[in-house]
C-alpha cells in the first residue's frame, strides 16, 4: 500500500521514494515528516511514492527490523522507474525510513536523502556509505536518538555525504518540517543534477 503523488510540471525532475518512521513504535506513511517530503518533492516538480513497509496497514508480511524492508523501498523504486522512465530516482526516508533508505543500493537511485537517522541504527555503517552517489543526512540540533557531532563524525568517512543542521527541533521535527525537508531536497536535486 503507497501513496503516491505526481507532480504536475510537464517534466519531473526526479521520484522521491520515502521510507517511514519505525512501525513498532507507530510510523507508517501518514507520519507528517513524510508528508513534509511529499510535499517538497511535489513544490519541487517531482513525484513521490510513500509506500508502507511490509506489515503495516493494508500492506501484507511482517516487520523485518529493516532489512526486508528495503525491498519494499525497492519495489516502490521499480514503480518509480516504470511510471517515468529515465526520470531519477531519490531513496528518502525519515527516521527508520532513513536508514532503511540507506541500506538500498539499488541501482535506479540516484541519491539519498535522510531525514534524522537515528545513530546506533547506522553503528555498522549503511550500505550506500561506500557509494559514490550523493547522500543528504538531516541532523536535528537536539535529536534524541542521535548527537550532531558523532552523526557527523561517522558521516566524515562516508563518500559523497553532506550533513544539513536543522537548528532548534528535536528528533519529531514538530516545527518546520516542511521547510526543512524542502531545503535538504534542494540540496540533493542540485547534487544529483535535477
Amino acid at each position: 500500500e503507497a501513496d503516491i503523488v505526481r507532480t504536475d510540471a510537464a517534466s519531473p525532475h526526479a521520484t522521491v521514494v520515502i521510507g517511514h518512521p519505525h512501525p513498532l513504535h507507530g510510523g507508517d506513511r501518514h507520519n507528517h515528516v513524510v508528508g513534509a517530503l511529499q510535499r517538497a518533492a511535489w513544490s519541487l516538480g517531482c513525484n513521490s511514492i510513500a509506500p508502507d513497509f511490509r506489515g503495516v496497514g493494508n500492506s501484507g508480511g511482517e516487520h523485518d527490523g529493516g532489512d526486508a524492508e528495503r525491498l519494499d523501498l525497492a519495489a516502490a523504486c521499480e514503480l518509480a522507474d516504470l511510471l517515468e522512465i529515465d526520470v531519477p530516482i531519490v531513496a528518502a526516508g525519515y527516521s527508520f525510513g532513513a536508514v532503511v533508505a540507506l541500506d538500498l543500493t539499488h541501482p535506479l537511485v540516484a541519491g539519498w536523502l535522510a531525514v534524522a537517522p537515528p545513530l546506533a541504527m547506522l553503528a555498522r555503517g549503511p550500505l550506500s556509505s561506500r557509494n559514490p552517489r550523493p547522500k543528504v543526512i538531516v541532523a536535528p540540533e537536539h535529536d534524541q536518538f542521535s548527537d550532531t557531532d558523532d552523526l557527523r563524525a561517522m558521516t566524515e568517512a562516508w563518500d559523497n555525504a553532506r550533513i544539513r543542521l536543522a537548528p532548534t527541533v528535536d528528533h519529531f521535527l514538530l516545527a518546520g518540517a516542511d521547510e526543512i525537508c524542502r531545503e535538504a531536497l534542494t540540496d540533493l536535486l542540485v547534487a544529483i543534477g535535477a
